[in-house]
């Protein structure tokens, strides 16, 4: 069974995949996969055809500019995700096929802008007052709040995202989301079972 887990940016996804992870659950994080996917020759070129060769550097891509390009053009977030995408999704298949478990949580910033939510059993979503998410994302990436907002407008709003979710967490206190993630790894479980 796959379980998405989505959420805006700062909203404290990967808190709740590592809770996860903590009860034994196989996670797949694809912000990381991605991440390494863009050393991989073929994306690489791809991605240079499009963005020139500043985008790369001699230790590998130039995640600063390639953020300052696609977070001022939409067109340009595209075509960038139709490029990582297609190679995240391909990649996560074959990591699924590997894992034993009730379920695995594939967790990803735009699984429903990428179309990946249509490959998910379950999704859950991690909410969390706008304010919280950009203090959060400027105080860990050292980034300014009109860059986090750029970010923000880069993504589906909440309430578009919490109506196609199944469950959603609310992750404003780290002792009540904890308590959350547990009660809702009990009824994964059981879903999981009754299949």
């Amino acid at each position: 069974m796959i379980v998405g887990l989505t959420g805006g940016i700062g909203s404290g996804k990967s808190t709740v995949a590592s809770m996860f992870s903590e009860l034994g659950v196989p996670v797949y994080i694809a912000d990381t996969e991605a991440k390494k996917l863009m050393y991989n020759p073929a994306v690489r070129a791809k991605i240079t055809e499009v963005f020139g060769e500043k985008a790369y550097t001699a230790s590998g891509p130039d995640n600063a500019y390639i953020a300052g390009i696609v977070f001022k053009d939409k067109e340009k977030l595209a075509i960038l995700n139709g490029i990582i995408h297609p190679e995240v999704g391909r990649h996560f298949k074959k990591w699924n096929e590997a894992q034993k478990g009730p379920y695995v949580i594939k967790e990803a910033a735009i699984l429903f802008e990428s179309g990946a939510y249509k490959d998910c059993d379950i999704i859950i979503m991690v909410m969390a007052p706008r304010e919280t998410r950009i203090e959060r994302v400027m105080r860990r990436d050292g980034v300014s709040r009109e860059a986090v907002n750029n970010r923000i407008e880069n993504q589906w709003d909440d309430d578009k995202k919490a109506e196609l979710s199944d469950y959603i967490i609310t992750n404003t206190d780290i002792e009540e989301t904890r308590k959350q993630v547990r009660e809702l790894h009990s009824r994964l479980i059981k879903i999981r079972a009754s299949r």
